[in-house]
């Protein structure tokens, strides 16, 4: 049988730092927190961004051009798979799918998409339709309507 001595790494563990100490460490006193200030407070965070007084660099760069953001329509996506939950032959609009809880709001556009399986006959009116979710509507027997 062999006798293997298992040994550490040198250097791998370093020391943890010990502040506070006036033993000629460096870190005595103010340990190394400097004086007054947030800093040097228990518990003190600095902001991601702060830059001690200069001028941050979000505020130095130009702001330029055009941001759509603000202006672009956003719509709440309801796949045809999730409308099985209704009736063989039942109108489904903006009520009905707030009422299913499929919508945050009534003021929220539509769009249906055609993910899943259809075999009820709906009637479905909703803000947008996908080309496969209209396909798959009519192909079931029912209606796609734009509103």
């Amino acid at each position: 049988m062999l006798n293997y001595e298992i040994s550490s790494i040198a250097g791998k563990k370093k020391a943890r730092r010990r502040v506070g100490r006036g033993n000629g460490s460096g870190y005595g006193k103010t340990s190394g927190r400097g004086h007054k200030g947030n800093g040097c407070r228990a518990g003190a965070v600095s902001r991601t961004l702060n830059e001690g007084g200069q001028m941050p660099l979000f505020r130095r760069l130009p702001k330029r051009g055009f941001n759509n953001y603000n202006f672009a329509a956003s719509y709440d996506i309801i796949n045809v798979s999730q409308l099985e939950r209704f009736e063989d032959g039942a109108s489904v609009g903006i009520e009905q799918l707030l009422e299913a809880g499929l919508l945050g709001g009534l003021k929220t556009k539509v769009k249906i998409l055609g993910d899943g399986e259809l075999t009820k006959k709906l009637q479905v009116s909703a803000h947008k339709f996908s080309k496969s979710a209209e396909e798959k509507i009519v192909a079931s027997g029912g209606t796609a309507q734009v509103i």
